[in-house]
């Protein structure tokens, strides 16, 4: 646990320690304009789900994760018994002990701050905690430059969180498997 600490703070202080433009910047004029954005407008700048339907039907898509912990897709839509074949990519540099990410698709019901505070004790089964029943599918843990696949079927119809588990990510990088 006490390595846990220690992680979790070594990544804040990390992500804090972002170059400042503001205080080596001198002070300039700036001409306020009136702009209204719509809550339509504001979505479409988050990646929608690319979903791939091939041949066989199997439904691939691709979700990349970076060092500022994030996810590209926020939603993934898919049809209920659909086989699913979804492939997580690290754009980032930084090594999995230090900004690991994988996506763990959640059962309903489960919720996602408990499965990841229960998930923090469990570094050596890459954050998923030994025996769960409260998970659909998940990717193995990666860091930069890395990737890695997950097949599964879609279960019944229904909308489903996925997150990272690495610990302190989940409020971050987190998304919706919606089954239709």
């Amino acid at each position: 646990m006490k390595h846990v600490i220690i992680v979790v703070f070594s990544l804040l202080f990390f992500v804090s320690c972002g170059k400042d433009q503001k205080a080596n910047t001198p002070q300039k004029e700036i001409k306020k304009t009136n702009v209204t954005v719509s809550k339509k407008e504001k979505t479409k700048s988050k990646k929608e789900s690319v979903v791939v339907v091939d041949s066989d039907g199997v439904a691939n898509v691709t979700i990349t994760s970076n060092d500022g912990m994030r996810f590209d897709v926020r939603k993934i839509n898919v049809l209920a018994g659909q086989k699913v074949r979804l492939t997580l990519k690290h754009a980032g540099k930084l090594d999995k002990k230090i900004m690991g990410h994988n996506v763990v698709i959640l059962k309903n019901g489960v919720k996602a701050s408990a499965f990841a505070v229960k998930a923090a004790s469990s570094k050596d089964n890459d954050y998923i905690p030994d025996g769960t029943n409260e998970v659909i599918a998940h990717t193995k843990m990666i860091g930069g430059g890395e990737s890695t696949v997950v097949e599964f079927t879609a279960p019944e119809k229904g909308t489903f969180n996925y997150i990272c588990s690495f610990p302190g990510h989940f409020a971050m990088m987190k998304g919706k498997l919606i089954v239709e």
